[in-house]
């Protein structure tokens, strides 16, 4: 058991140092004014009454409907994606997830940047309108292409766990349904949506909080006017140096994590279909 002990010390070292100490960090600047020496700092509440400013308020407001917008299009494309891949039997289902999770072994900035090249004034999808005879459309700098890249970064997190779901699915409760009378439509939503909805709630509930959090995509398809939460902290830690509102911005989105979370966990049915 000591041995054990033993092996266990550095992880726990490990996690203090890499999460537990800069948590408690954020924490700390959220509710405190001063310079960052930790020397000068004054406790104070200002931080997140600064969060009420109509700025702030909007870029919040944005970055949920982004946020909404972006889960729902990778839901409508997600679920019948994993449905498709979870009929096939489990050699080719992996094959065909390993197709959906190649994307995400390229770094987040060459995706991103594709996405400029294939959707900019002079970029491949522009060139092809002209070449037959049609006007450019302006798709960069726009919500679109901020849409388009989102979806396409976080696709994958809402088919793994709904194909995952599925996979998992007791078929011969569909098989009983059928046996009962009831309809194709009618098997569906009320076997194996049903049966689906463990995968469907953790999809979506990490498309979104991806989706409102990132900042990098937003950036550089979106152009610098356009901001979201993810980028509102980048700004506030890296170009205005306001640490102390970045981390209560920081503090907040974590609190909406948390409480999704603990939404979820209550309102999620188990993997055997129960509610």
């Amino acid at each position: 058991m000591n041995h054990y002990k033993g092996m266990v010390k550095p992880y726990v070292l490990w996690s203090f140092l890499l999460i537990a100490l800069p948590l408690f960090l954020i924490v700390l600047y959220s509710v405190t004014t001063g310079d960052n020496s930790l020397l000068t700092i004054h406790f104070t509440i200002a931080n997140f009454k600064k969060i009420l400013d109509p700025v702030y308020v909007s870029v919040f407001v944005k970055s949920l409907e982004m946020g909404l917008l972006t889960t729902l299009i990778c839901f409508a494309l997600a679920y019948p994606m994993a449905y498709f891949i979870s009929k096939f039997n489990d050699e080719a289902q992996g094959i065909l997830i390993l197709f959906v999770t190649i994307p995400m072994w390229i770094n987040t900035l060459l995706r991103t940047y594709a996405w400029i090249s294939l959707l900019s004034d002079n970029g491949i999808i522009n060139s092809l309108l002209k070449l037959l005879g049609l006007n450019p459309v302006n798709m960069m700098y726009t919500n679109f292409s901020v849409l388009m890249g989102l979806v396409c970064d976080l696709l994958p997190f809402m088919v793994i766990p709904i194909h995952t779901s599925l996979a998992k699915m007791d078929y011969s409760l569909v098989e009983a349904a059928n046996d009962l009378g009831a309809g194709r439509l009618k098997t569906f939503t009320k076997v194996i949506f049903k049966l689906s909805l463990p995968g469907v709630i953790n999809g979506v509930t990490m498309v979104f909080l991806l989706s409102i959090s990132t900042f990098v995509i937003p950036v550089l398809l979106g152009g610098h006017q356009f901001v979201l939460i993810g980028n509102l902290i980048e700004n506030q830690f890296i170009s205005v140096g306001d640490w102390n509102f970045g981390s209560a911005i920081s503090v907040l989105l974590a609190i909406v994590i948390l409480v999704m979370m603990g939404v979820v966990k209550k309102i999620a049915p188990d993997d055997n279909g129960g509610a």
